[in-house]
């Protein structure tokens, strides 16, 4: 089999069947896109947890005289209440570190949480009480200090932070599956478009397919064109979306969220380029398969 006969025959079949052969790369590079875009936010998920799951605290909010809540009775925290409160988080071995709040605290933090949102003008210091704030040893025994002080003397009210986290990832996790749905449809679509690709070269090919034959030509011989034509704009359809995947990465996290969310844990580069074998290996994959059984059912070789 020689290397200049097939390369002619890969660069003629292209040639001829131009418009499919760009169907092919488009729907290619949407689909793997979509597949990228759909692992990369679970793997942007993942790291997230591991940075957040470690910070996670639990707020213990004290009665003020404003507090509405049933457990304050209209009466603020006293003093004995705050102290009592302090010493039993500090004697659980659940409970890593504890910080006292003030409102004067709490209303400065919000402030620079909340410095470009309208409704920082609409709160003012008193509005966010006083709160314990504290760090688990271990993320998930939340529940044990919830437990243990939702209804306790002094105390307006707790919330962990687990919670709100936990419908954040959840949310992710629901976009990566609708993800991974929309590129297996894409896939879909894409090898039923290599087989009639295949199919239509063949058609257009076929005098010379049957010369091919007559002159004893293996099936091998005949097939390898229509094999190579799959894998360059297969490759070429993966290449655009790893280029893709990349531009998108850098602009929306490197050049975007890395210049106003500092010091979170974000995914990067590596991870796309972690990626790029699988996708390259899975989308060959297809096409060797595709070229294989098309060719094997439409001209018996």
């Amino acid at each position: 089999m020689k290397a200049g006969f097939i390369a002619g025959e890969v660069w003629s079949g292209l040639r001829r069947n131009l418009s499919m052969a760009l169907s092919v790369i488009l729907v290619t590079m949407v689909s793997m896109f979509l597949l990228g875009m759909g692992l990369l936010a679970q793997k942007q998920a993942d790291t997230m947890k591991g940075y957040w799951y470690d910070r996670i605290q639990v707020s213990i909010y004290l009665c003020a005289e404003s507090s509405l809540q049933p457990n304050c009775q209209g009466q603020a925290a006293t003093t004995a209440q705050e102290e009592s409160i302090e010493n039993q988080l500090r004697a659980m071995p659940e409970v890593k570190e504890v910080f006292h709040e003030s409102e004067a605290e709490a209303f400065e933090r919000f402030k620079e949480q909340f410095r470009n949102s309208p409704i920082t003008g609409n709160v003012q210091q008193g509005d966010i009480p006083q709160s314990f704030r504290v760090q688990l040893g271990d993320p998930t025994k939340y529940a044990v200090v919830t437990s243990q002080f939702e209804r306790a003397p002094g105390v307006a009210s707790v919330q962990d932070q687990e919670k709100v986290l936990k419908r954040f990832f959840q949310i992710i996790n629901w976009i990566t599956v609708f993800s991974v749905f929309l590129a297996g449809l894409m896939v879909i679509c894409a090898t039923l478009l290599m087989a009639t690709t295949i199919r239509q070269a063949a058609f257009i090919r076929r005098r010379e397919i049957g010369i091919m034959r007559l002159v004893g030509a293996s099936n091998w011989t005949i097939r390898m064109p229509f094999i190579i034509e799959m894998l360059v704009v297969a490759t070429l359809g993966v290449g655009l979306a790893v280029g893709a995947l990349w531009l998108g990465l850098r602009l929306i996290f490197n050049l975007g969220f890395n210049q106003v969310v500092l010091n979170q844990a974000l995914i990067g580069a590596g991870d796309v380029w972690s990626l790029t074998p699988w996708l390259f290996g899975g989308v060959i994959l297809i096409a060797v398969l595709t070229s294989v059984v098309t060719l094997r059912r439409y001209l018996r070789v």
